[in-house]
């Protein structure tokens, strides 16, 4: 793994490198240093896992075989291109939600001379992935879709986002909007779309395959999906901010998490008045009650049955599909992420 990391990264340089010297614009020294420490403080900074997936999948569609160097490069080179998606993503995130911290550092916006730069800076992260599609796959059969492919699902995340933000509109937090078919369209727009299918479709393409065979697959990536945001949600008010590298706020933030929509599900009347009262409030007292009353209708329970039931359906799911290269992609999702913890 630490090899296939390795090479990921020196596929990172190559790409910057290209974008640093792109002809279609001529760069003053200033602007190339502004856009060479732009892309290190946001594109490579996270676990990888999008990227890297690409790779993963593409060997385990080859059954075995080898790649060649080409055939790495370009997997690595399409990874990469979801890392500057999500990075767009985040950038943006950050500045929608006044977020402070990412990956353990300051947000880009925050810094000190960036600011609403950073604005800027996100539309020229989601402009650089058609320039190293430009540059790699121009004379590939796939091409085409690729681009389609990596719109698509721009358009579905972006979407995601805004049903996302007008949900928890500042001064009108009301609960009772939260239900569990909204949860499960805002992850599976927001998150799933691009986190799940688009690292397999993008291997499927360089496969040679056509996306329209393979609805099944899709359908099957947004389940598992819902089932990460799901643990996520889990994992924000259960999980040790130590393993999980933060500290859980979705109650403080009013977010339409599975927890609160489970809890809405089965509390009674009273228990519905403490949770409209306390949920969405940075008091930690407030917090605490929330806590106290998710304990007292073991939504840990709710949980833990949740997941046994979506893993029971995923695989079955898996082994009805007819290829064994494909079943071997998405078991390996699904190992990396049933019962994690972080």
């Amino acid at each position: 793994m630490s090899d296939l990391k390795a090479k990921f990264l020196e596929v990172y340089s190559v790409l910057k490198s290209e974008l640093l010297n792109d002809p279609a614009f001529e760069f003053t020294d200033d602007s190339r240093q502004w856009l060479d420490r732009m892309l290190d403080y946001n594109v490579p900074g996270g676990k990888l896992n999008r990227g890297l997936s690409v790779v993963d999948s593409y060997k385990l569609l080859k059954e075995g075989r080898e790649l060649t160097s080409d055939e790495t490069f370009l997997a690595c080179a399409l990874g990469w291109c979801i890392e500057w998606l999500q990075a767009y993503f985040l950038v943006m995130d950050d500045i929608m939600d006044g977020s402070h911290t990412r990956r353990g550092q300051p947000c880009w916006f925050r810094l000190p001379k960036v600011g609403m730069i950073a604005a800027n800076d996100g539309i020229i992260l989601r402009n650089h992935i058609p320039r190293i599609l430009k540059n790699h796959f121009r004379g590939k059969p796939y091409y085409v879709d690729l681009l389609d492919l990596f719109n698509e699902v721009e358009f579905q995340t972006a979407s995601g986002q805004m049903i996302d933000l007008i949900t928890t509109l500042v001064g009108e937090k009301d609960l009772s909007k939260y239900s569990l078919p909204l949860h499960r369209r805002i992850v599976q727009y927001k998150t799933a779309y691009y986190s799940f299918y688009l690292p397999v479709a993008c291997a499927l393409l360089m496969s040679g395959e056509n996306l329209d065979n393979h609805i099944d697959v899709k359908e099957i990536l947004i389940e598992m999906g819902i089932y990460f945001q799901v643990q996520d949600d889990y994992l924000d008010c259960y999980g040790d901010p130590e393993v999980i590298g933060k500290i859980g706020t979705d109650i403080e933030d009013f977010k339409c998490s599975w927890m609160v929509v489970k809890a809405l599900e089965v509390c009674n009347e009273e228990q519905k008045k403490l949770l409209h009262e306390n949920y969405g409030k940075q008091d930690p007292a407030c917090v605490a009650k929330v806590k106290e009353l998710y304990e007292a209708l073991k939504i840990q329970d709710v949980f833990l049955e949740y997941e046994r039931k979506s893993y029971e359906k995923l695989n079955k799911g898996i082994e009805a599909h007819p290829s064994k290269a494909v079943q071997a992609v998405l078991k390996s999702f699904l190992s990396k992420i049933y019962k994690r913890q972080k």
